[in-house]
């Protein structure tokens, strides 16, 4: 049956990547973006570092310029965010009380930052997820300023990196040992701590925060699990998101630390999810993930689209982000698992650039690059390949997981 219609919830870059390659590929049926926000669609990882840093305008992030959002054809309904679907019937409630009804519904409503108790009352506290918030916390990091960081992923270091870089005092807490070692393991951890450390990041891992602390609604700092309490002017807390599914609650669908989909992304007949929010079949893998990166909304936009076009591909992505910290950028390929051996295939970790390839039962799972966006190219073809991991070990030196 042809198609008519597409409504896809959320408008940022997963929604508007699937709106862009229907219209690309052929589609002339109304098609309809709405956004809880009041922006356009734009691109967040510029947020963390560039915008913090006052290197972009806000208004720079937007994804595509006003005549090429114009000549998409396309409603932009912001502001209003979607409350209830209703799968059988595929309809969208919404904040304001429309109700939106298309052929085929994406859902692309991206991810909820955590939160500490008692965080939403509280002033000087802040979390990175919206231009909005971004902007915010740009306005609150003023040298000299004592900055905690609330968590030791990929969000939490960026923002560490940016305000040491602004000129705060700045401690970044976590329960890991390393920072980003459940992403990227003890070894790359290991540089970034050093990294951090060197630059002037003062390092409290292992041990998690417990509350908040205020006095008269502003935050004074935080009580570390140990009990042990850290002043402080300002907290952004970066201790992870969850899945935006909580308005889907009762549509019918799937969900389970997101929206479950086939490996076509498909979630019930013509709805489909893109972006944070999807967790998908992998073939290859044989099970379902769910990936928060950039390059991961974009790929599955297109393939949704292609899907809705009737293409049906399934989605087999190799996994893969960056992160620029300070003057380092690190790339990550693939899949890194806790148990894999790591094989240094160009340069070396104590020098300024290095490339590392990651193994597991008995194949390449993962290549990490640190400044090496040049070398890396020579071996992502072993990721994506899944060459012998003794191929590997029969030619560079190899540690352990835990080294």
């Amino acid at each position: 049956m042809t198609k008519t219609s597409v409504l896809v919830v959320g408008a940022s870059l997963g929604g508007w990547t699937v709106a862009e390659a229907l219209r690309r590929d052929g589609f002339t049926g109304r098609l309809t973006l709405l956004g809880a926000e009041p922006h356009l669609p734009y691109d967040r990882p510029p947020l963390s570092k560039r915008v913090l840093l006052s290197a972009m305008a806000p208004s720079q992030t937007q994804l595509r310029p006003q005549s090429t959002l114009d000549s998409l054809s396309a409603e932009f309904l912001l502001s209003d965010p979607a409350v209830r679907l209703d799968a059988s019937r595929h309809e969208v409630h919404t904040e304001s009380g429309r109700v939106l009804s298309a052929d085929v519904i994406v859902l692309a409503t991206g991810l909820v930052p955590k939160k500490l108790p008692g965080q939403a009352d509280l002033s000087g506290v802040y979390v990175l997820r919206t231009l909005d918030d971004a902007v915010a916390l740009q306005r609150a990091l003023q040298p000299g300023k004592k900055l905690l960081v609330v968590g030791d992923g990929v969000l939490g270091t960026e923002i560490a990196a940016t305000a040491c870089s602004l000129g705060l005092d700045v401690t970044l807490l976590g329960p890991q040992s390393l920072p980003m070692q459940s992403q990227l393991g003890p070894l790359i951890g290991s540089c970034l701590a050093k990294l951090h450390t060197l630059r002037g990041v003062s390092l409290r891992l292992g041990v998690g925060v417990a509350s908040l602390r205020s006095t008269l609604g502003v935050v004074t700092g935080v009580c570390l699990q140990s009990g042990e309490e850290l002043s402080a002017d300002l907290v952004v807390v970066a201790m992870g998101s969850r899945p935006a599914t909580d308005w889907l609650v009762g549509s019918g669908l799937q969900l389970a630390d997101g929206v479950v989909c086939d490996s076509h992304l498909r979630a019930a007949r013509d709805i489909y999810a893109v972006g944070d929010v999807a967790r998908f079949s992998h073939e290859k893998l044989g099970t379902l993930i769910r990936l928060e990166n950039r390059t991961n909304a974009v790929e599955q936009g297109l393939c949704v689209a292609a899907n809705i076009l009737g293409t049906e591909n399934p989605y087999l992505p190799v996994p893969y982000f960056w992160t620029d910290q300070f003057d380092v950028k690190i790339q990550a390929h693939g899949f890194i698992a806790a148990d894999a051996e790591v094989a240094i295939v160009d340069g070396d970790p104590d020098g300024a650039s290095f490339v590392a390839l990651y193994g597991s039962q008995g194949k390449v799972t993962g290549l990490c690059g640190w400044n090496a966006v040049r070398q890396i190219r020579q071996h992502r073809p072993h990721v994506m390949d899944a060459t012998s991991w003794q191929t590997i070990r029969d030619q560079y030196p190899v540690r352990s997981s835990d080294s």
